[in-house]
């Protein structure tokens, strides 16, 4: 439909394609309810009034009409889906709209790895949205598959629907002006840049946000999150699947703080996507702690879109996209309709759309071992104490504790009675034959091994256990599987879920993946008394950004220090 026949539908002069009467609106612009028709021409809205001629009309009897959400930070490839399977997760939730930052698919595969999920994103009923990849790779301390440079950002804010500048992870390089961080951010001057600052204050924040970023998902504390309100960015509130801040967070939203915040999930699981829901979810579970009904909206619509420039969507008004969802009840917040661009997608929790076929050769060759024996898993030391990475529940933080290491022959061991399992990162894109070794603390492990081709953000192998055997074995099973989730225990696989695409998607439907991580997951529990989502927590013990203490390929990490003491 063409510029004059929307405003010929708007002035009531010609009929809309669709109405949908007898709505509560949600009224993102001013946080009020409102009672109307909405009328719908081609992909956008042309009014909200007394219009009563269309093509097809549609009663909702008083049920509440919201925008389609936004989910301003995720990274898709966390959900472990196919990108037409994740939509096929989120559409049926409200998710019309998202913001994604490509870095776990851009570190396996550069710019080929972007493409393909953006080619894909072109055939959904999905709005997806780009932020050029800061850190490919996201320090110098690891080894990637791939590397972004400051030309290839230039060449990628040129691309259809990328936006901006992705987190910028690299803090220290920021607040300490290295040339190459600082090439990448002057690159996207002009464009949105998200921001990536855990436990940052003080001058230090001050240098970071002098950069130019303008938002961070990384807040733990009140006061670290009020602090970066206070200094003007918009603090982006986590509820992941293994990163959860917001009941922590949100006594920080209020009346007068409420448009600069933004609800996220970052990295959300596809069990979590089937069991709980998207961005959605988020909503229902703020509301369910008091928050207002409509200020959790708007944290999800308007305020996305404003923080990322998206100005024809986040409300429902003359001239915005059509990206609707209908529901019953502000405090149950359960979706019924969803509508893209003016077309239902999806109605009562399912997907009515045709997805495109996919093919099951894609990315499918990107784990690259250096062959290696089983005694280059042990861990040396001629020192009675070694730093061990300690486990924050409920956190993708860790602590860095010095322990007492149980010594056999100068080879450290497993220490079941305090809970120190051997954890390892074997680097799997260039068969470079990098082992890294060291202790994690507070894993629950007993007996047995976990192993995993997704660990943020280089996504070498991780692995954790007690017996080297097992772990060894973990190891060459992704390897078998080109990438995927295993449990192994006394030399025998219990569970798998391959992930041949890049090492981090499955070509499954959404269910089925889910079957899959549900037996990994519950094999991995038979090896001890494990946190919740073992996999989810364990692939984040490789991310270096993260305090304080992690473990790449190249060894340990020491964040804070942002070195690698070993």
């Amino acid at each position: 439909m063409n510029l004059a026949d929307l405003i010929a539908v708007a002035r009531g002069d010609k009929p809309a394609d669709l109405i949908l009467k007898n709505a509560r609106i949600v009224n993102t612009f001013i946080g009020a309810i409102e009672e109307g028709n909405v009328a719908i021409a081609g992909e956008y809205v042309a009014g909200i009034g007394n219009y009563t001629s269309a093509s097809q009309v549609i009663d909702l009897k008083g049920a509440y009409l919201s925008p389609g959400l936004i989910n301003g930070h995720t990274h898709l490839e966390s959900s472990m889906l196919h990108p037409v399977q994740y939509a096929r997760a989120v559409i049926p939730r409200g998710t019309s709209s998202l913001v994604t930052d490509l870095h776990e698919i851009a570190n396996v595969a550069g710019m080929k790895g972007m493409h393909f999920i953006m080619d894909w994103a072109e055939r959904l009923p999905l709005d997806m949205f780009f932020m050029a990849p800061s850190c490919v790779p996201a320090t110098y301390m690891e080894t990637s598959g791939a590397t972004i440079d400051e030309n290839d950002i230039k060449a990628a804010l040129k691309l259809p629907d990328v936006i901006g500048l992705g987190e910028m992870m690299n803090f220290p390089g920021v607040i300490n002006g290295f040339p190459e961080v600082l090439n990448k951010i002057s690159a996207a001057h002009g464009k949105v840049i998200d921001g990536h600052a855990p436990g940052v204050s003080d001058l230090q924040l001050n240098a970071y946000l002098a950069a130019g970023i303008r938002s961070d998902h990384e807040s733990t504390k009140v006061e670290e999150g009020m602090e970066k309100l206070r200094k003007g960015m918009y603090l982006m509130i986590r509820e992941g699947s293994s990163e959860k801040n917001l009941e922590t967070l949100l006594p920080l939203v209020n009346e007068k703080t409420c448009r600069r915040c933004i609800f996220v999930v970052d990295d959300r699981s596809c069990s979590d996507l089937l069991a709980e829901g998207d961005i959605d979810g988020v909503v229902r579970k703020a509301i369910s702690k008091g928050l207002d009904p409509i200020m959790a909206i708007q944290m999800v619509t308007i305020n996305p879109s404003e923080h990322f420039r998206l100005h024809d969507r986040g409300a429902i008004a003359p001239g915005y996209i059509a990206n609707l969802i209908t529901f019953s009840s502000l405090s149950d917040f359960d979706i019924n309709m969803v509508f893209y661009k003016g077309n239902l997608v999806a109605e009562g929790g399912h997907a009515v759309f045709t997805a495109p076929p996919v093919s099951a050769a894609e990315l499918t060759d990107t784990v690259r071992v250096k062959p290696f024996a089983r005694e280059s898993l042990d861990l040396r030391t001629t020192k009675s104490e070694f730093p061990v990475i300690e486990i924050v529940p409920h956190q993708i933080v860790t602590q860095k504790s010095i322990e007492k290491v149980a010594l056999h022959n100068g080879i450290v061991t497993p220490d079941i009675a305090r809970n120190i399992a051997k954890i390892v990162v074997v680097e799997r894109h260039k068969a470079t034959g990098n082992i890294g070794i060291g202790l994690v603390k507070g894993f629950g492990l007993k007996t047995g091994a976990l192993a995993s081709s997704v660990a943020h953000d280089s996504h070498n192998i991780i692995a954790t256990g007690i017996d080297d055997l097992d772990i060894y074995i973990a190891i060459k099973e992704i390897e078998r599987l080109n990438g995927g989730l295993v449990v192994c225990n006394k030399g025998v696989i219990l569970a798998s879920l391959p992930l041949p695409v890049c090492g981090l998607l499955s070509h499954d439907p959404l269910e089925i993946v889910v079957s899959q991580l549900n037996k990994v997951e519950t094999a991995a529990a038979t090896l001890g008394n494990l946190p919740p989502a073992p996999f989810a927590l364990l692939s984040f013990l490789a991310l270096p950004v993260i305090p304080e203490l992690k473990l790449t390929d190249l060894g340990i990490v020491d964040v804070l220090a942002f070195k690698l003491i070993s």
